[in-house]
């Protein structure tokens, strides 16, 4: 998979405009509700510590945000990135209350923040939408402090046979289920196609390791339909 052209990234910005209100839905639909057990997953392997700091890049409405100040008694400080305003408005609605956690419209590839600023970089269910993959995990390295570690939760490559075969039949239902739920299908076709060409698990950590990352590891979920990346900086 090659870095996203602006036609597609364009497309991009559409689809999560046409969602952005209906995108944990969306997650739900596309996981079966899994994805908050995955985003558990990823949360219980980064194990934060109490005043940490975290920067959430493409952070959708927030769950990630939400459960790392939960988990630590909201004794630290999270920092949202997301791209798409409208959906960068709609987590700050929903996480209204929570003083931690600041709100930054911008792009993975270009981060307006300070070097070795944070402890950890999480990215769920975003890498595979960035327009310039290798760009964007230079800039996760630049921003995470040394000793920092970085977290990515994708959906992945299924290895059992047998249930590679019955996720594929359930993800060309996707669309028609979108479409049903939300009134369109093309959002949902545009993610399916993305998962599909998207690196597997193999590629992906060395990808990481191109890029600086040292020690990465993956761990796979729910036999590989989603995997969590794992690397440090040192």
């Amino acid at each position: 998979m090659k870095n996203i052209k602006q036609s597609e990234i364009d497309l991009v910005a559409k689809v999560f405009s046409d969602v952005f209100d209906k995108y944990d839905l969306m997650n739900d639909i596309m996981s079966l509700g899994v994805h908050r057990i995955w985003k558990k997953n990823m949360i219980d392997w980064m194990n934060p510590q109490k005043g940490s700091c975290l920067i959430d890049v493409g952070s959708g409405t927030g769950d990630i945000a939400k459960s790392f100040l939960e988990r630590i008694k909201f004794q630290g400080k999270v920092t949202c990135v997301e791209p798409n305003k409208l959906m960068l408005k709609t987590g700050k609605r929903k996480l209204k209350n929570l003083n931690k956690i600041e709100w930054i419209a911008a792009s993975a590839e270009k981060l307006p923040l300070e070097s070795e600023n944070f402890d950890l970089y999480s990215v769920s269910f975003g890498i595979r939408n960035f327009s310039n993959i290798n760009q964007s995990l230079k800039e996760a390295k630049r921003v995470l402090k040394k000793g920092g570690r970085i977290f990515c939760l994708e959906f992945s490559k299924v290895e059992n046979e047998i249930l590679k075969k019955l996720y594929k039949t359930y993800s060309r239902s996707i669309p028609h289920i979108g479409k049903y739920v939300t009134g369109k299908s093309e959002p949902y076709e545009y993610l399916i196609n993305s998962i599909d060409k998207f690196y597997n698990q193999e590629e992906l950590s060395e990808i990481f390791k191109k890029n600086g990352f040292y020690k990465v590891e993956y761990r796979n979920l729910s036999g590989g339909i989603a995997a969590i990346h794992s690397g440090w900086k040192i």
